[in-house]
């Protein structure tokens, strides 16, 4: 007897547990009133990189290739339709051995992101730190994206490397 008792003690059904005080749970998903909570939406890096692989793509006829060498333009926008919501696409031609600022990292884009793709020719990224010394060289080569985020005091460069002129995507997040 003593037994069941016990037992039955054991099995007896305890009070549910309320998410009442728990403020994070209760307000998941929930627009907050602080402005330094606001959620920040910012493509993924498979967007950013689909994106710049259908740029590619329409750029690789030559009429819609960026008509000025050496600078960083818009893109036409029958070349921009590919990049839905806020991303940014822009192109540069390079003629061989020249080259254009890449990516800055100014305080705007401190949380951004940018993808490189190149369309045609051969080229590298040269990254170099606020000293002047190079870090790295990475070559962009063809099919594959390059991905860039907001390293602190790197400045980069995109060096034509090759023959004939290269043209390369960029799309900022």
């Amino acid at each position: 007897m003593a037994q069941q008792a016990l037992s039955t003690a054991v099995l007896t059904p305890r009070t549910a547990v309320s998410l009442e005080g728990i403020g994070d749970v209760v307000d998941a998903g929930r627009p907050s009133g602080y402005a330094h909570l606001g959620g920040r939406h910012l493509p993924t890096v498979g967007r950013l990189v689909s994106a710049a692989r259908s740029a590619a793509a329409a750029l690789d006829r030559p009429a819609l290739r960026p008509s000025r060498r050496g600078r960083w333009q818009s893109v036409p926008r029958s070349v921009r339709r590919y990049a839905a919501g806020r991303l940014r696409v822009s192109a540069v031609a390079l003629e061989p051995n020249s080259f254009v600022p890449g990516p800055s990292s100014r305080a705007s884009r401190a949380r951004g992101m940018e993808v490189l793709f190149l369309v045609s020719g051969r080229a590298h990224l040269i990254a170099s730190g606020p000293d002047g010394q190079m870090r790295s060289a990475a070559e962009l080569g063809p099919g594959r994206a390059r991905v860039l985020g907001s390293a602190g005091g790197d400045s980069h460069h995109l060096v034509n490397t090759g023959d004939e002129v290269a043209v390369v995507v960029r799309v900022s997040a």
